[in-house]
């Protein structure tokens, strides 16, 4: 990741980044492929998902949103 974003070389890679409607899912990080280039995430890769892996990753947000919304009855401050 470094590499690509200080050599500008426009890799895709795999990153955690913060999701605004891609992959039908706002408001929240997830790991999908992005481009990375000299401005950081450039532009976010929205493959096309089986029925299953769509099923799939839709688990795998509520889970983070489960284990957000836990975390914020620790600390309320967290938003």
């Amino acid at each position: 990741m470094a590499e690509s974003y200080l050599k500008d070389l426009k890799k895709q890679l795999p990153c955690a980044v913060h999701l605004n409607g891609e992959y039908n899912t706002k408001n929240i990080y997830a790991g999908v492929p992005v481009i990375i280039g000299s401005r950081g995430v450039e532009k976010i890769i929205e493959l096309n998902l089986t029925p299953d892996e769509e099923t799939n990753f839709k688990k795998s947000v509520e889970s983070v949103k489960d284990l957000f919304d836990a975390a914020k009855k620790i600390d309320p401050e967290l938003k």
